[in-house]
């Protein structure tokens, strides 16, 4: 067998690594790997195959054509490529809407990616989907929490959940791109990731590079290890938040409706992630100011209500806040 390129062996190392300590895989597993084309997700799929005999998975290629662009349709058609030099099945399944007016580009094309993968675990039994995201993701995540003051994302990207797996997460952008390059991949480049109306972007071209200047010192190893201990206290409060939900019976719909008395018994810290909770059945992005002006209906006589995104409503009733949509009467 040739020796692999160093590039390439550095990357199956440190992905090997954090499939074993997360637990990622058991043998047998139907795996889903989230493909857009570009370096990272190359990377994750080429490291996934020369892998798969040791860790005894099965690979099936994911690609979501959100239709954004004019030349979407030759991503995917890249990516299938890809797939069919590799003799990975891939599916391609394409956006049959558009962002509503107003509303985050960003958070929609999340959403709309993750309802068509969801789909497809839940009908062809695959366990779990994997998504190229690096450590340099992991440090842009946690500061854009900083800077939106969205302190759930302090925690950064979680490596394994029940449904989404990250194996690169442990591994440098720059690694990833090194390793298409050892193996002469040619990864189709998205030009928006360029435009810098897009905090993320900004962030990522300008922000970082500026602090690194400044600091004369990498930020992303740090960061990340700061969300790695961040994780484990919010471990335990997601523990009690779920105990909470099942004593009550709760399954945070629309229409769901919060005890004023259990809400002003508890932490704010927990009483705010329950709210947050029950708006984020929305599908709308929902900053503090909404989940505080809801916990403060707590406060004040029944009839009081507070408008939300997308005409959802928080109103107070005697013993209850009641989340409505903007359906309901």
């Amino acid at each position: 067998m040739p020796r692999r390129p160093p590039a390439v062996a550095r990357v199956l190392e440190r992905v090997t690594q954090t499939a074993r300590h997360y637990e990622m895989f058991a043998p047998g597993d139907r795996v889903l790997v989230g493909v857009s084309g570009g370096p990272d997700s190359m990377c994750l799929l080429y490291s996934l195959h020369m892998l798969r005999r040791l860790f005894k998975i099965e690979l099936e290629v994911f690609h979501f054509d959100h239709k954004l662009r004019p030349e979407s349709a030759k991503d995917a058609q890249y990516v299938k490529r890809q797939a069919a030099k590799l003799n990975v099945p891939a599916k391609v399944i394409e956006a049959v809407s558009k962002p509503p007016k107003g509303a985050s580009i960003e958070d929609w094309a999340r959403r709309a990616r993750f309802n068509a993968m969801a789909e497809i675990q839940h009908t062809e039994g695959f366990r779990r989907t994997a998504f190229g995201h690096t450590l340099d993701d992991q440090a842009e995540t946690i500061l854009l929490g900083l800077l939106r003051g969205a302190g759930g994302l302090l925690t950064g990207i979680v490596p394994a959940s029940r449904f989404v797996l990250h194996p690169l997460i442990d591994v440098r952008r720059s690694e990833t791109h090194a390793f298409c390059r050892a193996l002469g991949l040619r990864p189709r480049i998205d030009p928006t990731n360029r435009d810098r109306r897009f905090m993320r972007n900004a962030l990522r071209l300008e922000g970082m590079p500026a602090l690194e200047k400044v600091l004369g010192r990498d930020i992303v190893e740090p960061i990340a290890r700061s969300a790695d201990l961040l994780r484990l206290d919010d471990d335990f409060v997601r523990d009690a938040y779920q105990r909470i939900l099942s004593e009550n019976n709760w399954s945070l719909s629309p229409g769901q409706r919060l005890p004023v008395a259990l809400l002003r018994s508890l932490h704010p810290a927990m009483s705010s992630r329950l709210i947050k909770g029950a708006l984020r059945t929305s599908g709308h992005f929902v900053t503090q100011a909404h989940i505080d002006s809801v916990l403060d209906l707590t406060k004040g006589r029944p009839g009081r209500r507070v408008d939300l995104p997308g005409g959802f409503t928080a109103v107070r009733e005697r013993e209850y806040i009641r989340i409505s949509s903007p359906d309901e009467p």
